[in-house]
């Protein structure tokens, strides 16, 4: 074996696991498991720390492969990666809620729907500032049913209930307000707390039925 054979042979194979997409122009990415960062680029080869908006974890949907994902996901502990394998289209905001409340993975590995609901948090309040330091107090204090309060839900077991027989979490963003509302009709939490498989045709009627 010559000497660049040899060269190449036992250089160390570099795996770029970051997730890179494009916003409305601007290149941003999510850095590499455990350390993981959301970052836009301002020059080439230059990047800095952002908290990205709704829209921007929701255009990586498109903008990030699953060929990608497998990479990413190879440096993530076996729990997280499954939770983050039961969301598609937002799988990145999945990801942020995981990186920025810790505390509450457990939580959002029973219920994997509320995902949904901290993700879009900033809307759901009413407000543009991020909150995932106060999601974090609050749980700490007052536990998942303090949680469901901050977000607007009704904090009762009937909620939780409802939100862990939901078949698929990866939830629309157009249906958690019409959802939040539901949960506080009692005709509507009857007919979810009786359905043991909670489709998005149910979810659907039972937003469709407090419309009307």
């Amino acid at each position: 074996m010559n000497s660049r054979s040899s060269r190449l042979a036992t250089a160390p194979i570099s795996v770029k696991a970051d997730l890179a997409w494009i916003h409305d122009g601007v290149r941003l990415r999510a850095t590499v498991w455990p350390e993981v960062h959301f970052e836009q680029e301002t020059a080439p080869g230059q990047w800095e720390r952002i908290d990205p908006t709704e829209a921007a974890l929701a255009s990586a949907a498109l903008g990030v492969s699953a060929a990608r994902w497998r990479i990413f996901c190879e440096y993530v502990p076996a729990a997280r990666r499954e939770f983050l394998g039961k969301f598609e289209f937002s799988r990145m905001a999945a990801l942020a809620v995981m990186v920025r409340c810790p505390g509450v993975f457990a939580e959002l590995a029973e219920t994997p729907a509320l995902t949904a609901f901290l993700a879009a948090h900033r809307g759901l309040r009413g407000g543009s500032q991020s909150g995932w330091s106060e999601i974090e107090a609050v749980y700490e204090r007052e536990g998942i049913f303090g949680l469901l309060q901050w977000l607007g839900l009704p904090a009762s077991r009937q909620t939780l209930a409802i939100l862990r027989a939901i078949t698929d979490p990866d939830l629309s963003r157009r249906l958690l307000e019409p959802l939040r509302a539901a949960l506080w009709e009692p005709e509507a939490i009857w007919a979810l707390t009786h359905t043991q498989a909670i489709t998005d045709e149910c979810l659907a009627e039972a937003c469709h039925a407090l419309a009307a």
